[in-house]
């Protein structure tokens, strides 16, 4: 009975998205809404959070390396947005130049942060609310108040493209890449907890094992059974596993992700152990400054349109999905899946309400007792453990 329960609570998130999906299925099949589950909405979630599981993942390195956030990350996806598109639009500069000067442009504004914070040691809700009012004003200055498109179809198509092109191959492609992923994945699961019992480590339960593997397995599959019925795999979703996949394993497998967890844990024990904390903080807001150029870049394809007022509210969705993914506010805890799960739960929050008709307001109230209840959460489990 102790190991089921466990079981639960380790996979408590998962069940959460699960249940939540259900209950939004039956409301909306209830009211003849059409179907959260339906291919082409479920195309639209993924496009939706592709934003939001990109600032997520960055957010999730500040939050867990020291327990700040970065409250400017909106602005700065409307600031590279507008200059995406007065290069591309206006001036009709090359597009790969252009997205090089927006990453860019995204690494420098993450080290005016970092520096100000890291090394000047001013708390980073000041700097970064600082940067929220600059660079709002600035994308303010470049676009001169006004929306630009639309962009060129060349790059529209890096971001909004299908594979495969055709939309009669969709079913059967998306299934062998499918076939192919679970067959690496369980590959790889396997690996790695043989790996660990060979090398004595202490590892989960079988039953607890399988169960949160086979969850995963059964998305995979039913994902893919729903996009290869609509137009095939979103090339958005390959960008955003990819950038998932790249960051897990630093957290996982590198040694600046164990410096990351050290940082957050207590700073000034990885001082004194030989860990270059300002560095480390510096380079974490750099970070943050690239993957918010990248989501701009996304964001921007999505839209066709490059507005003053993008990116409103994505720095609260960002740490809303840390949080709501188990990413504990006093640093040192927190995973790049986690942050994953937690940006998609918010994304069906979302989707649900929207289809059921719940006004703008209440979406909003709803979101945040979600966030402050599973902050909550946190707080009590880790009075919990030091009583």
């Amino acid at each position: 009975m102790t190991e089921i329960l466990n079981m639960f609570k380790r996979n408590s998130l998962l069940i959460a998205l699960v249940l939540v999906m259900i209950f939004f299925e039956v409301l909306i099949q209830s009211f003849d809404k059409g179907s959260l589950f339906s291919p082409q909405n479920f195309t639209n979630i993924i496009y939706q959070n592709s934003y939001v599981i990109i600032l997520a993942v960055g957010m999730l390195f500040l939050i867990i390396g020291c327990g700040n956030i970065d409250l400017s990350v909106g602005s700065i996806v409307a600031l590279i947005g507008a200059v995406a598109g007065v290069m591309m639009v206006n001036n009709e500069y090359n597009i790969y130049m252009s997205m090089a000067v927006c990453l860019l442009l995204g690494i420098v504004i993450g080290a005016w942060h970092g520096f100000w914070i890291a090394y000047i040691r001013i708390p980073s809700f000041i700097v970064t609310l600082a940067g929220m009012l600059l660079f709002r004003g600035l994308a303010l200055i470049v676009l001169d108040g006004i929306t630009i498109n639309p962009f060129p179809s060349e790059y529209l198509k890096l971001f909004t493209s299908f594979i495969p092109a055709s939309r009669e191959d969709a079913a059967s492609t998306t299934m062998m890449i499918t076939l192919l992923l679970v067959a690496i994945y369980v590959a790889g699961v396997l690996y790695s907890r043989i790996s660990k019992i060979k090398k004595g480590y202490e590892v989960e339960p079988l039953v607890a094992f399988l169960f949160q593997h086979v969850i995963v397995i059964a998305a995979i599959i039913g994902s893919s059974i729903l996009l290869g019925n609509n137009k095939g795999i979103p090339v958005i979703l390959v960008l955003i596993a990819v950038v998932v996949i790249v960051y897990a394993f630093i957290a996982n497998k590198t040694v600046v992700g164990r410096r990351i967890y050290a940082l957050g844990g207590n700073e000034k024990a990885a001082k004194l152990s030989g860990v270059n904390t300002n560095r480390l903080l510096f380079l974490s807001y750099v970070n943050m400054g690239l993957l918010s150029a990248v989501a701009a870049l996304v964001c921007v394809a999505r839209f066709n349109s490059a507005s003053p007022m993008a990116g409103t509210g994505y720095e609260l969705d960002a740490i809303g999905s840390c949080f709501i993914g188990g990413a504990s506010a006093y640093g040192g805890v927190g995973t790049v899946g986690g942050a994953v799960i937690g940006a998609v739960f918010m994304g069906v929050l979302n989707n649900g309400m929207s289809i059921l008709g719940v006004d703008a307001n209440w979406q909003k109230a709803v979101k945040g007792m979600v966030l402050l209840f599973a902050v909550v959460i946190d707080v009590m489990s880790k009075k919990r453990v030091s009583n």
